[in-house]
């Protein structure tokens, strides 16, 4: 059976994180707690910003929009990664193998770009303080999330248009847990350095520029907040910086080890693969609320409030 595009591969074999039945059995532990107890904390980030009214304002708009990425892209490869730890021969389909490099993509890249319009929105904030209500509106906020969502899947798409347009005839093991563009066009029977280039150029280049145009500018606004007059609002906000810039080391450092270097293998791949698309995604919303006494304090109004609500239908 083959694909339109030539290829013979109708599967790909996944070697997995290890062979050892014990290890995977460890792993699969860990992960599946991990998972359990990070991915409510992030449903509840989301429900709690959309019921208290006093998180109306753009930072935490942003930040619900990042929890709900985040819990999207962990949806995408640590379900079959747990799955997997109990299968003898793992594989993935043809068509599965490109919808994960699409969805790892297309979320991803909207991550970055919402990375983006979250600087931007703590700029208008520290030096248009007069005017980040009117510049900051519900209207611009959601056209900067609408453009992060656009942004992501065109960064996506244009790879696997062409990467489907490969043929694959032969080798079809990846040593690793997911599909991902560095080791899948390695497989490839045909010249792939164009389009190596290319995939270094969208996926690399790209986003250690967008790592460090983020970096210069959290850099400026923290001088900026330095050389101001020292207040609460101004220790706030300086504090709210410092966790963008850990959610930016923490976004960026995994996806510059992958993607700024040739496509080779490398020892520490499959772990940094790991924190990248499973443990560092659901930390991110996690970090935002442990440093954020507001959101802390929300949660709990919540909860108590659903306690309440359940005592009483008890009665």
């Amino acid at each position: 059976m083959e694909h339109e595009n030539g290829t013979g591969v109708t599967e790909f074999v996944l070697l997995g994180l290890s062979q050892t039945q014990e290890i995977q059995l460890f792993l699969f532990i860990l992960f599946l707690v991990f998972y359990s107890m990070i991915l409510p904390a992030n449903i509840l980030i989301i429900l709690t910003i959309q019921s208290d009214p006093h998180l109306g304002s753009p930072m935490y708009f942003f930040l619900a929009n990042l929890a709900f990425m985040d819990i999207c892209y962990c949806s995408v490869t640590p379900p079959k990664m747990l799955a997997d730890f109990f299968s003898h021969h793992k594989t993935i389909s043809y068509g599965g193998c490109m919808a994960q490099l699409f969805f790892i993509h297309f979320l991803g890249g909207a991550e970055i770009f919402l990375l983006i319009a979250m600087a931007f929105d703590r700029y208008v904030a520290i030096c248009h303080p007069l005017r980040y209500a009117s510049i900051m509106s519900r209207e611009i906020c959601c056209a900067l999330v609408g453009a992060a969502w656009t942004g992501g899947f065109t960064h996506s798409i244009l790879q696997v248009v062409l990467i489907i347009r490969l043929p694959f005839c032969g080798p079809n093991e990846l040593d690793n847990f997911f599909c991902d563009i560095t080791q899948v066009i390695k497989l490839a029977c045909t010249d792939i350095y164009v389009l190596e280039f290319f995939m270094f150029f969208n996926s690399g280049l790209v986003t250690l520029m967008c790592f460090l145009l983020l970096l210069i500018s959290y850099g400026a606004l923290l001088v900026r907040l330095q050389m101001g007059n020292p207040s609460k609002g101004m220790s706030k906000a300086a504090s709210t910086c410092v966790t963008h810039i850990i959610i930016v080391f923490i976004m960026f450092g995994p996806a510059i080890y992958i993607y700024c270097r040739p496509f080779q293998n490398f020892p520490l791949d499959k772990v940094v693969a790991v924190f990248h698309t499973v443990v560092f995604p659901l930390m991110n919303p996690m970090i935002y609320t442990l440093r954020n006494k507001e959101i802390i304090s929300a949660m709990k109004r919540l909860l108590s409030r659903r306690a309440l609500e359940r005592a009483i239908e008890g009665s």
